[in-house]
Order: C-alpha cells, then structure tokens, then sequence
C-alpha cells in the first residue's frame, strides 16, 4: 500500500506594533488589535470552514481520511483569546483518533540554529501545550519552517521522537526520490519524512495560477499524478501552510471543493489510502541516508535560511536577541522572558527580508509593514526596550 500524507502548519506570530525610538519605555510592543483582526479574519476565511470539511471527510471515510497538524503556542495563544471556537473545532478533529499533532517549538523560533538549550526549552513547553489544551502526547516533530541539518535531526532523535519532516528538495536527495521514508545520517533511530514540494506547490501556490499550464487544477488531475508514484514510492508527503485553503487560495478559487473531492479520486487506487506522519514512520522503513551538514528549509526557491539571514539587519537582529539569552534567564523574570522569547518568532526576521522577484513578493505578501527596514527598526527599538528592562 502507497500512503498520502497530509500535514498542515498552522502558526500566527505575535506583530509588533510601530514602536518606534519615542516609544522606547513603554513595555507594550505587541499590536494586540492587529493580532485579534487576522486572527479572526483567518479563523472565519481558513480554520473554521476548513476545519469543519476536515471533519466532515474524517466521518464520511469512517476514519479512512487522515491528517496531521502542528499548532504554534503563538498561534493557539491567541486563538485562546480572540477566537476560542476553532480550539473547540481542533479539539473536535483530535478526538476523532484520526488527527495526528506534532511537536515543534512553541514560539516557531529559529532556536535550532542559535540555541540548542532554548530549542529543547520551546520543544518541551510545547508538548505540554498539547497535553493540556488536546490531551495529546507528540511522537513525532518538525521544526520551524521545515529547518534541517545532520545535527537538529540529532537532538531531536535525542527527545525520543519517532519521524522528523523537512524539505525533499533536490539538493538533499540527489537522483533519489522524496518519495520513500529515510533515516538521517548519524541518527538512525529517527525517520525523516521529506516533503514532494512539486505536488505540494501545486496547491499550495499554483492552484489559482490561470497562467499555470495545468491551470485549472482539478481533484481527478491531482489524483492521476499522485497515482503514478505506485511502483516507484511509498508515500507523497504533502506539507503545507494551513491558511492556504481559504487565505493564500480564496473559497472562490475552488480550493474547498477541490479539497472535499480529492479523497473520493485518491481512493479509486485500491493501493493508496491516507496516512499520519507517525503511521508513515511506523509503516516503512528507510531505504536509504540523509546527510544534510549545512541547514535546508521549505522557503523560497533556496529552501536554505535566506529568508531570515540573507541581509545584514536580520543578522543583526539575531545576533542582538539571541546573546541575551542568559542575561533574560537569569532574571528569573517571567514577563521579561515571554516578551523575549516572543521577539524570537522568526517571522519578525522574515519581514526584514530583501529579496526581490517571486520570492519578495510572497515576503511583501505576508508583512504587516511597508519595508524590511521599517520591520528592522520597530524589532530593534523593542529589543532596546527590553535590555534596559534587563539592567
């Protein structure tokens, strides 16, 4: 049997509001009303629809249809606070048994690459999220935005973790296929599920492309070219952004009804059926090694960490948050220590981004502010807040 893996990331960061130098002494950096206004926006254009269609395909195929989530702390948060029923719709999904969430690190921070201590720290005050909001225990992880190398598949097979995801781009397999399970290279006993970015980008980026050539995307195209890996793999991972139904890709694109009909297609192969990262894993085993020495990602058509390092003011934002790390936990402060570990979500360095082409757009797109530099200034004025808090 040949598996279809859906896992979606669903994460909303804390924004900062326009803090500019004059503000510096007010210890509110946060823009509540901007974070309640898409937080709402999101939930009634993506989470509530989507969601209830999840739940629907799972009691249609009796439990046949299966998914996987992972869910920011940053993200559930403020649906807490601002949208409370579309917890309640999560919480319907997990109990249903066939909903798998993963562990990831709570404020979607770039910790792997910066700080190994705080990594563990987010990783494990995330699964206790899910403990107490889902009554759900992780077995298996993926970092922020897919992030990878040799050494974070090391600490993560270290947590005790069963799969670990990241991008099957063609710089870490060569010739070889995303399609098969793989073990890392100096970590055997974690399995490494990578990502079909070609499927995958088909709907989460080209499906209401009308200048695509395989524009209009139907669920009977879809499934045509998912059918064609039997014989020649075993799962296609498709891993996305949840906002993509509903948010990137509009109701009006058809992205609901494309997603309603996609099952009924899949299943018209007697050898596929829909499987969770954690049954992947468990299913089968790896044919081969990865060995990532520098670090990948899902982002941009580098799928390295361009997208966050790639210009001087996001190295420097990094560099100034992280080496204050030890001073902010030896405050034994806890506003302090939520506002910094708040400052480390990545997407505040992803604003900050240069880029230009295709993928400064998709960055311009996903920015509440009007330039990188602006994006630059507001984070560091609120980290100066925050060190003279520290003295």
């Amino acid at each position: 049997m040949n598996s279809v893996c859906f896992y979606f990331e669903v994460h909303q960061p804390y924004r900062l509001k326009h803090y500019s130098f004059f503000d510096i002494g007010n210890p509110h950096y946060f823009d509540d009303e901007k974070n309640r206004e898409i937080i709402l926006k999101v939930s009634n254009k993506c989470y509530i629809p989507m969601n209830q269609l999840l739940l629907k395909l799972i009691k249609k195929y009796k439990g046949d249809f299966k998914v996987t989530f992972s869910l920011t702390g940053t993200l559930i948060e403020q649906l807490q606070k601002w949208s409370p029923f579309v917890i309640d719709l999560f919480k319907a999904l997990v109990d249903t048994g066939y909903v798998e969430l993963l562990a990831e690190t709570y404020y979607h921070s770039l910790a792997s690459i910066y700080s190994e201590n705080e990594f563990r720290e987010q990783v494990k005050m995330h699964i206790k999220l899910m403990k107490d909001v889902f009554g759900y225990t992780p077995q298996s992880f993926r970092n922020t935005e897919l992030i990878y190398n040799n050494h974070i598949a090391w600490v993560t097979s270290t947590m005790g973790f069963k799969a670990i995801l990241t991008e099957g781009a063609e710089k870490i397999l060569g010739w070889r296929s995303p399609n098969f399970v793989y073990k890392p290279k100096y970590s055997p006993q974690i399995k490494c599920l990578l990502k079909n970015y070609r499927l995958s980008d088909d709907i989460a980026f080209r499906f209401s492309n009308k200048y695509w050539e395989e524009y209009p995307l139907t669920a009977d195209k879809f499934a045509h070219w998912v059918h064609h890996i039997a014989g020649n793999g075993h799962v296609v991972n498709l891993f996305m952004d949840y906002e993509t139904f509903g948010e990137h890709q509009w109701k009006e694109t058809g992205i609901f009804d494309f997603m309603e009909h996609l099952p009924d297609y899949i299943f018209k192969h007697p050898d596929f059926k829909f499987s969770t990262v954690s049954e992947v894993a468990t299913l089968y085993e790896p044919v081969g090694e990865i060995d990532m020495d520098y670090t990948i990602s899902w982002a941009d058509i580098e799928r390295d960490l361009s997208a966050w390092t790639g210009n001087s003011m996001q190295k420097e934002a990094l560099e100034c948050i992280y080496e204050i790390e030890g001073k902010v936990k030896s405050k034994n402060d806890s506003f302090l220590l939520e506002n910094w570990r708040k400052l480390l979500t990545s997407d505040h360095f992803y604003y900050m981004s240069t880029k230009f082409w295709h993928d400064g757009d998709v960055h311009k797109y996903f920015s509440p502010y009007d330039t990188p530099h602006q994006a630059y200034i507001y984070f560091m004025n609120a980290l100066e807040d925050l060190k003279h808090r520290l003295e």
